[in-house]
């Protein structure tokens, strides 16, 4: 081989697939082999993670993946996706768009809840619960609050699958008794309630799997993209042109200078 075929070879180093003329292998398996074979949560962890998980991995995998696939169009990345079509985008455009907005704010909170349920690990699990909250010092703490629901209705059911999995001996529930010890700090030193909500519970799941804090992230997108996709193709199906944010016999609040005219000296 000449040096410029390997350096032209070299260029991208990938462990994740090879393929060549009539052959497909995904970390070694044969894309034929995977077909009928494996389910969609398991093909996510083995291209993320390598290897297959077991089917109770999977399982759990993909009741986190299922609860967080859509929030209505008041979520900002459903919202946009709508927006873009009724001004002319298709669908991979109106994906994009979407999940082009599912950073910090809006998409990352499972990430972060998964740092902080790590370090309160690191510091000693359960009990280190209120010293590392009082040490961060955090005004809004990733996994818990929801600007709509008293009680996230998807909490509580992703919960009790840890915990049917912790008695199968799948997980070890370490991350989920975290996640009920800050839910519980919380019910004890606020004044109004802060549930956990999906990003908590979710990232108990992904904590418990062992998912790295960044890939989280991308979880949580492959699992908006279903919301966004239906949205998007929904809206495609309507005449509905420039929809904006709010109907057009509503304006905004203007709070700027009031009412002035230009200067005509000199005129």
């Amino acid at each position: 081989m000449s040096n410029d075929r390997k350096l032209a070879e070299d260029w991208w180093k990938t462990s994740i697939i090879k393929m060549r003329p009539g052959e497909i292998r995904m970390r070694g398996y044969a894309i034929e082999d995977l077909i009928g074979r494996v389910s969609f949560p398991q093909m996510v962890w083995l291209m993320t993670r390598g290897e297959l998980p077991t089917e109770a991995q999977a399982r759990l995998l993909e009741a986190a993946m299922v609860a967080g696939v859509d929030h209505g169009p008041q979520a900002p990345s459903i919202a946009i996706s709508r927006i873009a079509v009724t001004g002319g985008v298709g669908i991979n455009g109106a994906m994009a768009s979407a999940i082009n907005v599912l950073d910090d704010i809006h998409g990352g909170a499972g990430e972060q809840a998964v740092e902080l349920f790590l370090e309160i690990d690191a510091a000693g699990g359960p009990d280190a619960v209120a010293d590392v909250l009082a040490e961060k010092g955090l005004k809004y703490l990733p996994g818990f609050g929801h600007r709509f629901h008293p009680v996230d209705p998807r909490a509580p059911r992703l919960l009790a699958l840890v915990d049917d999995a912790v008695a199968a001996g799948t997980v070890k529930g370490r991350f989920a008794a975290i996640a009920r010890a800050i839910d519980e700090h919380l019910r004890r030193t606020k004044s109004r309630p802060v549930p956990m909500n999906i990003d908590g519970a979710t990232a108990a799941i992904y904590a418990e799997l062992g998912f790295a804090p960044s890939l989280c992230r991308g979880l949580f997108i492959l699992s908006r993209s279903v919301g966004i996709l239906a949205h998007a193709y929904e809206q495609s199906l309507e005449s509905t042109r420039n929809k904006g944010p709010i109907p057009r016999q509503w304006l905004w609040t203007y709070d700027g200078p009031e009412d002035r005219t230009m200067s005509r000296e000199g005129e």
